[in-house]
């Protein structure tokens, strides 16, 4: 019987080890390799998402993950700190984002940044 009890997401990636060191290190999930050698990360929530290599990954043209934070500035700060680049639509000029990156007033704040894949992120206002 269909049930969604133990139901995970994921997503492709190019490299597993630049992935397992982005997630782990530079945002600091919780990561573990499984037995096919991909990795998991495993969520506050308890939810986990696995990213797994894949020949000729193209990486997602929508937001694959969406991280909730108290403050949108201090979390972007964080992550400008860690290199990570949150002014990726600032150059096409296709969302009114502010020199941070952070578009306001538009729904949550909400801030958008690439894994090395090049797979769309945010960390937006919220709970």
């Amino acid at each position: 019987m269909f049930t969604s009890t133990k139901a995970f997401s994921g997503f492709s990636v190019d490299d597993i080890a630049a992935a397992k060191t982005f997630y782990g290190e530079t945002l600091g999930l919780a990561v573990t390799e499984n037995d096919m050698g991909f990795i998991e990360l495993h969520l506050d929530s308890g939810a986990t998402v696995l990213a797994y290599t894949k020949p000729n990954h193209e990486p997602a043209s929508f937001t694959i993950m969406n991280f909730p934070v108290d403050d949108v500035e201090a979390a972007v700060d964080d992550l400008n700190a860690r290199g990570v680049v949150t002014t990726i639509y600032n150059d096409d000029g296709s969302l009114p984002v502010d020199s941070k990156g952070i578009m306001r007033g538009n729904g949550p704040d909400i801030a958008w940044f690439l894994d090395p894949a090049g797979n769309v992120l945010s960390v937006l206002q919220g709970d």
